[in-house]
């Protein structure tokens, strides 16, 4: 993994595109980055961008610009396939017309790479999987390109041939790869991190209507004004009259409940092994070591690692991460996370993640995409029951609908339990919202904002510039009309709650805070067999019954209730999550690991007065440095340190504290300007 910055000058609406006079020499420099012979002013900003992202890349960094100094391309390198001074970043095609920088991995490598060879007589450079970007491009054109790259990345491509003078940046489905964009002066600016625009003359402030309706976490929008993302599934592009533009090449797509097509058992479950085999083995290919994390179910590694909260019970799965290893014979290494390993690192965390968030488990590493799939989480649960699944209507729940029925008032009860006792905010009493895309997602939106802020933490302007303004309204405004269409008539209430989770949470937090941000900081690449689209497309097209499975047995029988399930979550306990996929891996895994139930990866939210955290929020947490933000209340901030600590705790108040602490770190280590009533409504591009 890599990372990106790009420049390029857009021209005023009325003239168009400046002319370009074509492309400058590439040296190597005393320090082995390339960059242009002749040190321009851009090539300088772009280096300088580079070094605020090295953790990204600190093997090696270059830059290409072209002659006329209006488009320029920047790329630190963590070398992972193909290490020699070939796989050297920007990329050129032998024409010297295309330029590409690539952050991620393209897999199935040796296939297309055969294919480009024997069928288009594409000649490659290096061994390098990102030089697959540029020879697809050249073979099959965008956005025809798109469908044969498999992987996770980002990248920028800048094509100056004569007849199109095209800018390319795109993200992969999942947005698995970071890319954020924004305009300064009449400079269009990509990257990997926000951070990066800080060379070009950057001057960040807060996008406060974004923070406060949530939008940062389901629309393009981020928590500065005017940085969008690009969207996963899509690709920037410049327009004739000097904007931008967003365009989707792909989108998950579902069963068709109206017309369900009937399989075997037998026949899913080996369709479902075949296709994560097949991703796994593909991630394996690497010049460097490969490992793998685990966290109470595995894969056959090389080498893994586990994480350990050993502080309070329920929270510690090292254990039976132990045993799983024994039982392989592999290496193991734990990592245990204490206290004070949270209180130390949650500054640089954030840091690197750019955005807040409800949880300390971004602090330390994991992988992501097997629940968001195979339904593990227990928010998915009550949309299972909500309608019969007539793709199996043979299944226990479709031949009874009272038990169905009651089991789905039962799930929606237990679930506001749970999310109450994490300290949750989405179930505080409200009105029912009609929803554009059926009761199904009104619900599911309570879901994904339950970690949303209250509005008490606010300053008063905030509060009355929202007014009531409902948060879902942002969910569900989110989704274009026509996946509205097919979430009220075509999918299955489950699929519909996990197309939202996907878009939504996976994309914006999980896989930033939990994955390529964090692990990033560290010059690690993750790698994600979950998220290969040729396995989720075929999962997406499995019934609901087969991910999630009625079992009258529960957990509460075995003893084992891990840290969110209690004796009264009788229904949610009763439907057994991912079963097909525990079905696929049964060969491969403990006996243990097969029957247990889903345990979050969360970590503790109740800690000792005076402790660790208590001291670094504390200290954070100044009148001065809230007050600085200009959209947080401090008296809110005050309550909340009073009550979020020792034996009982309000969790609540302790999300909202670490809320706070994340913006007031982003504040002092990016600058942000203090917010005013000018910075609710979000410039445009």
């Amino acid at each position: 993994m890599c990372g990106i910055s790009a420049c390029l000058s857009l021209a005023p609406p009325s003239n168009g595109y400046a002319e370009h006079a074509g492309v400058a020499c590439n040296a190597e420099t005393e320090s082995g980055s390339t960059t242009n012979r002749v040190r321009h002013p851009l090539a300088t900003q772009l280096q300088a961008s580079l070094n605020v992202i090295a953790h990204r890349g600190p093997d090696d960094s270059g830059v290409w610009i072209n002659e006329s100094e209006e488009v320029g391309l920047g790329h630190c390198r963590l070398s992972i396939n193909d290490l020699s001074s070939a796989g050297r970043q920007p990329l050129h095609s032998t024409d010297g017309h295309i330029h590409v920088v690539v952050n991620g991995e393209i897999y199935d490598y040796d296939r297309l790479r055969h294919k480009c060879e024997t069928a288009h007589h594409y000649v490659f450079q290096s061994d390098s999987d990102s030089e697959l970007v540029l020879a697809l491009y050249q073979i099959f054109g965008a956005p025809g390109f798109f469908a044969h790259l498999r992987g996770e990345f980002a990248f920028v491509l800048y094509d100056d041939r004569p007849d199109l003078r095209r800018l390319i940046a795109a993200r992969d489905r999942y947005g698995i790869k970071p890319l954020v964009y924004t305009r300064v002066g009449s400079s269009l600016l990509i990257a990997s991190e926000a951070k990066a625009f800080l060379p070009f003359g950057w001057r960040p402030r807060w996008d406060v209507c974004a923070i406060a309706n949530a939008g940062w976490m389901f629309d393009d929008r981020t928590l500065f004004r005017g940085v969008r993302k690009v969207l996963p599934g899509h690709y920037l592009e410049t327009t004739e009259d000097g904007g931008v533009r967003q365009v989707q090449y792909w989108d998950a797509e579902y069963e068709d409940k109206r017309k369900p097509e009937i399989r075997s058992m037998g026949e899913m479950v080996a369709g479902v092994r075949e296709r994560l085999v097949e991703s796994v083995r593909l991630r394996l290919r690497a010049d460097v070591p490969v490992g793998i994390y685990l966290s109470g179910a595995s894969t056959r590694p090389p080498s893994r690692g586990s994480v350990a909260f050993p502080e309070i019970s329920g929270y510690d799965e090292s254990q039976i991460a132990e045993r799983t290893a024994e039982w392989l014979g592999v290496k193991t290494i734990k990592r245990t996370i204490t206290e004070e390993t949270l209180a130390e690192n949650f500054e640089d965390a954030v840091f690197h993640c750019e955005h807040h968030h409800f949880d300390l488990n971004f602090v330390v590493l994991t992988g992501e995409g097997a629940d968001e799939h195979f339904a593990g989480y227990p928010y998915f649960f009550s949309e299972f029951l909500r309608e019969a699944d007539e793709a199996l209507p043979d299944s226990h729940l479709s031949q009874n609908s009272p038990l169905r029925s009651e089991m789905f008032e039962s799930a929606q009860r237990e679930m506001k339990g749970i999310w109450q006792k994490g300290g949750a905010t989405a179930y505080e009493n409200r009105s029912a919202l009609p929803s554009i895309a059926g009761p199904g997602a009104a619900d599911m939106s309570d879901n994904l904002l339950a970690w949303h802020p209250s509005a008490t933490l606010f300053a008063s302007w905030v509060q009355a510039r929202q007014g009531s303004d409902d948060c879902r309204r942002t969910v569900l405004n989110s989704y274009p009309k026509t996946v509205q269409a097919k979430m009220r008539s075509r999918w299955h209430p489950l699929h519909t709650s996990m197309y939202m989770w996907n878009k939504n949470s996976l994309a914006n937090v999980l896989l930033s805070c939990l994955g390529d941000r964090t692990e990033m900081a560290h010059s690690v690449e993750a790698r994600t067999p979950y998220l290969d689209h040729h396995l989720t497309e075929y999962i997406n097209r499995l019934p609901p019954s087969a991910k999630l499975r009625y079992t009258a047995e529960t957990a509460s029988a075995s003893g084992e209730l891990g840290p969110i399930w209690t004796k009264s979550s009788v229904a949610l306990q009763s439907l057994n999550e991912k079963w097909i996929l525990r079905e696929a891996v049964r060969p491969y895994i403990l006996d243990e690991l097969y029957r247990r139930k889903k345990h979050p990866f969360l970590a503790p939210t109740r800690w000792g007065k005076d402790g660790p955290l208590y001291r670094k929020l504390k200290a954070l947490l100044t009148r001065d440095a809230v007050e600085v933000l200009g959209f947080v209340s401090w008296t809110a901030i005050q309550e909340a340190m009073e009550i979020a600590w020792g034996e009982y705790a309000d969790t609540k108040a302790f999300r909202l504290l670490l809320y706070c602490g994340a913006w007031v770190t982003i504040s002092q280590r990016i600058g942000v300007a203090r917010a005013d009533e000018a910075d609710w409504d979000p410039s445009t591009l």
